[in-house]
Protein backbone atom coordinates (compact mmCIF):
# COMPACT_ATOMS: atom_id res chain seq x y z
CA UNK A 1 0.00 0.00 0.00
CA UNK A 2 1.15 3.52 -0.53
CA UNK A 3 0.88 5.09 2.60
CA UNK A 4 3.40 2.15 3.77
CA UNK A 5 5.73 2.40 0.77
CA UNK A 6 5.79 6.46 1.13
CA UNK A 7 6.36 6.25 4.82
CA UNK A 8 9.07 8.91 5.35
CA UNK A 9 12.27 7.57 5.20
CA UNK A 10 14.39 9.87 7.44
CA UNK A 11 13.34 13.12 9.63
CA UNK A 12 13.48 15.63 6.56
CA UNK A 13 10.75 13.81 5.42
CA UNK A 14 8.72 14.36 8.20
CA UNK A 15 6.45 17.36 7.13
CA UNK A 16 5.22 19.48 9.92
CA UNK A 17 6.30 18.40 13.30
CA UNK A 18 9.83 19.92 13.73
CA UNK A 19 9.35 20.54 17.21
CA UNK A 20 7.59 16.79 18.40
CA UNK A 21 11.23 15.59 16.42
CA UNK A 22 13.76 17.57 18.34
CA UNK A 23 11.71 16.90 21.64
CA UNK A 24 11.75 13.17 21.23
CA UNK A 25 14.85 12.45 19.31
CA UNK A 26 16.40 14.46 22.86
CA UNK A 27 14.54 12.32 25.14
CA UNK A 28 15.96 9.29 23.09
CA UNK A 29 19.87 10.36 22.61
CA UNK A 30 20.04 11.56 26.54
CA UNK A 31 17.60 9.03 27.99
CA UNK A 32 20.15 8.28 30.95
CA UNK A 33 19.53 11.55 31.68
CA UNK A 34 15.60 11.88 31.57
CA UNK A 35 13.67 12.42 34.55
CA UNK A 36 10.77 10.53 32.97
CA UNK A 37 12.15 7.69 31.29
CA UNK A 38 8.87 7.43 29.07
CA UNK A 39 7.38 9.57 26.22
CA UNK A 40 3.80 9.75 25.12
CA UNK A 41 3.43 11.35 21.67
CA UNK A 42 -0.48 12.26 20.71
CA UNK A 43 -2.35 13.60 17.88
CA UNK A 44 -5.09 12.43 15.43
CA UNK A 45 -4.20 9.67 13.21
CA UNK A 46 -2.77 10.15 10.19
CA UNK A 47 0.05 12.97 11.31
CA UNK A 48 3.05 10.54 11.32
CA UNK A 49 3.40 8.97 15.01
CA UNK A 50 4.60 5.64 13.75
CA UNK A 51 7.21 7.50 10.98
CA UNK A 52 8.57 10.01 13.53
CA UNK A 53 9.69 6.84 16.12
CA UNK A 54 10.63 5.00 13.04
CA UNK A 55 12.78 7.37 11.42
CA UNK A 56 14.70 8.76 14.77
CA UNK A 57 15.39 4.94 15.34
CA UNK A 58 17.33 4.80 11.98
CA UNK A 59 18.64 8.28 13.24
CA UNK A 60 20.30 7.50 16.04
CA UNK A 61 20.96 3.81 14.84
CA UNK A 62 18.37 1.85 17.41
CA UNK A 63 15.95 -1.38 16.50
CA UNK A 64 12.63 -0.68 17.25
CA UNK A 65 10.42 -3.16 19.75
CA UNK A 66 6.93 -2.54 18.57
CA UNK A 67 4.05 -3.58 20.29
CA UNK A 68 -0.23 -2.61 20.11
CA UNK A 69 -1.66 -1.95 23.43
CA UNK A 70 -4.71 -4.20 22.70
CA UNK A 71 -2.59 -7.35 23.16
CA UNK A 72 -1.40 -6.13 26.42
CA UNK A 73 -4.47 -6.83 28.16
CA UNK A 74 -3.56 -8.26 32.11
CA UNK A 75 -0.75 -8.12 34.17
CA UNK A 76 0.54 -11.14 32.75
CA UNK A 77 0.61 -10.63 29.53
CA UNK A 78 2.63 -7.23 30.35
CA UNK A 79 5.29 -9.27 32.27
CA UNK A 80 5.68 -12.23 29.65
CA UNK A 81 5.48 -9.65 26.54
CA UNK A 82 6.45 -6.38 27.57
CA UNK A 83 8.85 -6.58 30.95
CA UNK A 84 12.10 -8.77 28.92
CA UNK A 85 11.77 -6.18 25.83
CA UNK A 86 13.04 -3.64 28.65
CA UNK A 87 15.71 -5.46 29.81
CA UNK A 88 17.00 -6.95 26.65
CA UNK A 89 20.27 -5.77 24.06
CA UNK A 90 19.53 -6.31 20.31
CA UNK A 91 21.39 -9.03 18.50
CA UNK A 92 24.09 -5.97 17.00
CA UNK A 93 24.98 -4.71 20.26
CA UNK A 94 22.66 -1.70 19.41
CA UNK A 95 19.68 0.34 21.49
CA UNK A 96 16.42 -0.24 21.51
CA UNK A 97 13.30 1.62 21.50
CA UNK A 98 10.08 0.33 23.07
CA UNK A 99 7.33 1.29 21.17
CA UNK A 100 3.80 0.37 22.45
CA UNK A 101 1.09 2.23 19.40
CA UNK A 102 -2.64 2.95 20.41
CA UNK A 103 -2.01 3.62 24.47
CA UNK A 104 -5.62 4.61 24.64
CA UNK A 105 -6.94 1.00 23.44
CA UNK A 106 -5.44 -0.60 26.74
CA UNK A 107 -8.43 -2.42 26.58
CA UNK A 108 -9.41 -4.48 30.00
CA UNK A 109 -6.37 -3.67 31.60
CA UNK A 110 -6.86 -3.88 35.47
CA UNK A 111 -5.27 -2.06 37.79
CA UNK A 112 -2.69 -5.00 38.38
CA UNK A 113 -1.71 -4.31 34.70
CA UNK A 114 -1.06 -0.64 35.16
CA UNK A 115 0.84 -1.15 37.76
CA UNK A 116 3.16 -3.51 36.16
CA UNK A 117 3.82 -1.28 32.57
CA UNK A 118 4.25 1.86 35.75
CA UNK A 119 6.94 -0.28 37.56
CA UNK A 120 8.64 -1.36 33.82
CA UNK A 121 8.75 2.17 33.23
CA UNK A 122 10.75 3.17 36.19
CA UNK A 123 13.25 -0.15 35.56
CA UNK A 124 13.26 0.21 31.59
CA UNK A 125 16.82 -0.08 30.18
CA UNK A 126 15.51 1.65 27.51
CA UNK A 127 13.38 4.48 26.33
CA UNK A 128 9.63 3.57 26.07
CA UNK A 129 7.63 5.75 23.35
CA UNK A 130 3.62 5.37 23.79
CA UNK A 131 1.45 6.77 20.95
CA UNK A 132 -2.08 7.37 21.71
CA UNK A 133 -4.66 9.59 19.55
CA UNK A 134 -6.14 11.14 22.53
CA UNK A 135 -4.10 12.36 25.47
CA UNK A 136 -7.17 12.81 27.83
CA UNK A 137 -8.53 9.45 27.49
CA UNK A 138 -9.70 8.34 30.88
CA UNK A 139 -7.31 4.73 30.12
CA UNK A 140 -4.41 7.31 30.05
CA UNK A 141 -4.96 8.78 33.61
CA UNK A 142 -2.15 7.16 35.65
CA UNK A 143 0.40 7.17 32.94
CA UNK A 144 -0.10 10.52 32.11
CA UNK A 145 1.70 11.57 35.28
CA UNK A 146 4.66 9.24 34.69
CA UNK A 147 5.61 10.11 30.83
CA UNK A 148 6.97 13.04 28.65
CA UNK A 149 4.35 14.27 27.07
CA UNK A 150 4.82 15.23 23.25
CA UNK A 151 2.00 16.80 21.04
CA UNK A 152 2.47 16.12 17.23
CA UNK A 153 0.75 19.29 14.96
CA UNK A 154 -2.48 18.31 13.24
CA UNK A 155 -1.75 18.47 9.67
CA UNK A 156 -2.93 21.12 7.36
CA UNK A 157 -4.93 20.16 3.98
CA UNK A 158 -1.17 21.80 2.14
CA UNK A 159 0.86 20.04 3.90
CA UNK A 160 -0.93 16.63 3.08
CA UNK A 161 -1.26 18.05 -0.81
CA UNK A 162 2.42 18.64 -0.97
CA UNK A 163 2.08 14.43 0.12
CA UNK A 164 -0.09 13.79 -2.20
CA UNK A 165 1.99 15.87 -5.37
CA UNK A 166 5.13 14.02 -4.43
CA UNK A 167 3.27 10.69 -4.62
CA UNK A 168 1.94 11.39 -7.81
CA UNK A 169 5.19 12.50 -9.56
CA UNK A 170 6.69 9.03 -8.31
CA UNK A 171 4.08 6.96 -9.21
CA UNK A 172 3.73 8.89 -12.87
CA UNK A 173 0.10 10.22 -12.11
CA UNK A 174 -1.16 13.21 -13.97
CA UNK A 175 -3.22 14.43 -11.60
CA UNK A 176 -3.25 18.61 -10.71
CA UNK A 177 -3.42 20.56 -7.98
CA UNK A 178 -6.91 21.40 -7.48
CA UNK A 179 -7.98 17.50 -7.51
CA UNK A 180 -4.87 16.90 -4.76
CA UNK A 181 -5.89 19.73 -2.02
CA UNK A 182 -9.66 18.31 -2.67
CA UNK A 183 -8.30 14.74 -1.75
CA UNK A 184 -6.47 16.74 1.28
CA UNK A 185 -9.58 18.50 2.22
CA UNK A 186 -11.53 15.68 2.80
CA UNK A 187 -8.96 13.88 4.97
CA UNK A 188 -9.31 16.24 7.38
CA UNK A 189 -5.40 16.40 8.65
CA UNK A 190 -5.01 12.39 8.44
CA UNK A 191 -2.36 11.98 5.56
CA UNK A 192 -2.74 8.34 5.41
CA UNK A 193 -6.32 8.60 4.42
CA UNK A 194 -5.17 10.77 2.05
CA UNK A 195 -3.34 8.45 0.45
CA UNK A 196 -5.70 5.91 0.63
CA UNK A 197 -7.89 7.91 -1.23
CA UNK A 198 -5.46 8.49 -3.81
CA UNK A 199 -4.63 4.78 -4.47
CA UNK A 200 -8.18 4.00 -4.57
CA UNK A 201 -8.43 6.52 -7.60
CA UNK A 202 -4.98 5.71 -9.25
CA UNK A 203 -7.27 3.28 -11.66
CA UNK A 204 -8.75 5.63 -13.23
CA UNK A 205 -7.17 7.71 -16.38
CA UNK A 206 -8.30 11.14 -15.42
CA UNK A 207 -9.79 11.47 -11.76
CA UNK A 208 -12.18 14.12 -11.57
CA UNK A 209 -14.34 16.12 -9.24
CA UNK A 210 -16.99 14.26 -9.16
CA UNK A 211 -14.62 11.01 -8.10
CA UNK A 212 -13.55 13.02 -5.10
CA UNK A 213 -16.90 13.99 -3.77
CA UNK A 214 -17.73 10.46 -4.20
CA UNK A 215 -14.68 9.74 -1.11
CA UNK A 216 -17.38 11.22 1.68
CA UNK A 217 -15.63 12.13 5.22
CA UNK A 218 -13.34 10.35 7.26
CA UNK A 219 -16.05 7.67 9.18
CA UNK A 220 -15.88 3.93 9.20
CA UNK A 221 -17.75 3.45 6.30
CA UNK A 222 -15.90 5.27 3.48
CA UNK A 223 -12.56 3.57 5.31
CA UNK A 224 -14.24 0.06 3.82
CA UNK A 225 -15.27 1.85 0.49
CA UNK A 226 -11.20 2.95 0.26
CA UNK A 227 -10.12 -0.67 1.22
CA UNK A 228 -12.72 -2.33 -1.58
CA UNK A 229 -11.18 0.06 -4.05
CA UNK A 230 -8.00 -0.81 -3.05
CA UNK A 231 -8.41 -4.92 -3.78
CA UNK A 232 -10.64 -4.83 -6.45
CA UNK A 233 -8.36 -2.28 -7.91
CA UNK A 234 -5.29 -3.10 -7.70
CA UNK A 235 -2.76 -4.33 -10.15
CA UNK A 236 -0.57 -6.87 -8.60
CA UNK A 237 -2.01 -9.06 -4.85
CA UNK A 238 1.03 -7.34 -2.70
CA UNK A 239 -0.33 -3.81 -3.26
CA UNK A 240 -3.95 -5.04 -1.41
CA UNK A 241 -2.45 -7.19 1.24
CA UNK A 242 -3.25 -4.65 4.05
CA UNK A 243 -6.43 -3.64 2.65
CA UNK A 244 -7.91 -3.63 6.16
CA UNK A 245 -5.58 -2.74 8.52
CA UNK A 246 -6.75 0.80 8.94
CA UNK A 247 -11.22 -0.13 8.63
CA UNK A 248 -12.43 0.68 11.64
CA UNK A 249 -14.29 -2.86 11.37
CA UNK A 250 -14.34 -6.54 12.50
CA UNK A 251 -12.91 -8.64 9.64
CA UNK A 252 -16.29 -10.79 10.01
CA UNK A 253 -17.88 -7.18 8.94
CA UNK A 254 -15.49 -6.94 6.16
CA UNK A 255 -16.21 -10.12 4.10
CA UNK A 256 -19.92 -9.25 4.39
CA UNK A 257 -18.68 -6.31 2.23
CA UNK A 258 -16.76 -7.82 -0.07
CA UNK A 259 -19.51 -10.15 -0.81
CA UNK A 260 -22.12 -7.75 -1.17
CA UNK A 261 -19.74 -5.89 -3.53
CA UNK A 262 -18.18 -8.36 -5.72
CA UNK A 263 -20.72 -8.76 -8.63
CA UNK A 264 -20.31 -5.02 -9.53
CA UNK A 265 -16.81 -5.38 -10.09
CA UNK A 266 -15.94 -8.76 -11.42
CA UNK A 267 -18.05 -11.25 -13.70
CA UNK A 268 -18.15 -14.84 -14.85
CA UNK A 269 -14.91 -16.74 -14.22
CA UNK A 270 -13.17 -13.91 -12.20
CA UNK A 271 -16.27 -13.87 -9.84
CA UNK A 272 -16.16 -17.58 -9.34
CA UNK A 273 -12.82 -17.52 -8.53
CA UNK A 274 -13.23 -14.53 -6.26
CA UNK A 275 -16.19 -16.50 -4.46
CA UNK A 276 -14.04 -19.61 -4.29
CA UNK A 277 -11.30 -17.45 -2.05
CA UNK A 278 -13.87 -15.61 -0.01
CA UNK A 279 -15.52 -19.04 0.79
CA UNK A 280 -12.64 -20.27 1.89
CA UNK A 281 -11.95 -17.48 4.21
CA UNK A 282 -14.97 -18.23 5.60
CA UNK A 283 -14.10 -21.64 6.57
CA UNK A 284 -11.25 -20.73 8.16
CA UNK A 285 -13.57 -17.89 10.49
CA UNK A 286 -15.65 -20.96 11.17
CA UNK A 287 -12.64 -22.73 12.47
CA UNK A 288 -11.26 -20.56 14.58
CA UNK A 289 -14.85 -20.03 16.16
CA UNK A 290 -15.13 -23.93 16.78
CA UNK A 291 -11.19 -24.55 17.53
CA UNK A 292 -10.18 -21.09 18.68
CA UNK A 293 -7.35 -21.41 16.39
CA UNK A 294 -6.35 -18.04 16.28
CA UNK A 295 -3.70 -18.11 13.88
CA UNK A 296 -5.94 -18.79 10.79
CA UNK A 297 -6.66 -14.79 10.98
CA UNK A 298 -3.29 -14.27 8.87
CA UNK A 299 -4.94 -16.92 6.08
CA UNK A 300 -8.32 -15.10 6.39
CA UNK A 301 -6.81 -11.48 5.75
CA UNK A 302 -4.78 -13.06 2.81
CA UNK A 303 -7.59 -14.65 0.85
CA UNK A 304 -10.06 -11.73 1.74
CA UNK A 305 -7.80 -9.17 0.29
CA UNK A 306 -4.72 -10.22 -1.90
CA UNK A 307 -6.53 -13.27 -3.00
CA UNK A 308 -9.28 -11.44 -4.47
CA UNK A 309 -6.73 -9.31 -5.98
CA UNK A 310 -4.72 -12.10 -8.08
CA UNK A 311 -8.40 -13.57 -8.74
CA UNK A 312 -9.54 -11.31 -11.88
CA UNK A 313 -7.58 -11.23 -14.86
CA UNK A 314 -7.19 -8.34 -16.04
CA UNK A 315 -7.50 -4.06 -14.83
CA UNK A 316 -10.92 -2.93 -13.69
CA UNK A 317 -10.80 0.62 -14.93
CA UNK A 318 -14.63 1.40 -14.92
CA UNK A 319 -15.69 3.44 -11.90
CA UNK A 320 -18.27 1.59 -9.60
CA UNK A 321 -20.29 3.24 -6.75
CA UNK A 322 -20.15 0.56 -3.67
CA UNK A 323 -23.16 -0.34 -1.89
CA UNK A 324 -23.58 -0.30 1.55
CA UNK A 325 -24.17 -2.98 4.05
CA UNK A 326 -27.56 -4.24 3.25
CA UNK A 327 -27.52 -8.19 4.82
CA UNK A 328 -27.38 -6.89 8.18
CA UNK A 329 -30.33 -5.06 7.94
CA UNK A 330 -32.06 -7.91 5.95
CA UNK A 331 -31.51 -10.23 8.83
CA UNK A 332 -33.09 -7.71 11.38
CA UNK A 333 -36.07 -6.72 9.16
CA UNK A 334 -36.34 -10.49 9.08
CA UNK A 335 -36.03 -11.19 12.83
CA UNK A 336 -38.63 -8.15 13.46
CA UNK A 337 -41.11 -10.03 11.13
CA UNK A 338 -40.94 -13.49 12.74
CA UNK A 339 -41.04 -12.04 16.48
CA UNK A 340 -44.45 -11.77 16.71
CA UNK A 341 -44.63 -15.84 15.41
CA UNK A 342 -41.97 -16.30 17.92
CA UNK A 343 -43.67 -15.06 21.16
CA UNK A 344 -47.26 -16.61 19.61
CA UNK A 345 -45.44 -19.88 19.50
CA UNK A 346 -43.88 -19.36 23.13
CA UNK A 347 -47.47 -19.00 24.81
CA UNK A 348 -48.60 -22.11 22.94
CA UNK A 349 -45.89 -23.94 24.12
CA UNK A 350 -46.75 -22.98 27.32
CA UNK A 351 -50.04 -23.69 27.51
CA UNK A 352 -49.72 -26.95 25.72
CA UNK A 353 -46.51 -28.29 27.41
CA UNK A 354 -44.35 -28.57 24.29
Amino acid sequence: MWAEKYRPKSLGEVIAQELAVKLLEDFIKNFKNQEKKAALIYSPSGTGKNSIVYTIAKEVDYGVIEFNASKLRDKEGIKSLLAPATQQHSLFGKGNIIFIDEADAFTGLDRGGLAAIISLIEGTKWPIVFAANNLWDKKLNELRRKVLQIPLNKLNYTDISSILRRICEREGLRVNTEICEAISIKARGDARAAINDLQSLAFLSKIEGKHISSLGERDKEESIFNALALIFKSKNAGESLGAFDNVNLPLDECLLWLDENLPLEYSGRDLEEAYKRLSKADIFRRRIIRRQHWRFLVYIAVLATAGITAAKTGERKKYVTYKRLSRLLKIWIAKQKNLRRKELAKKIGRATHS
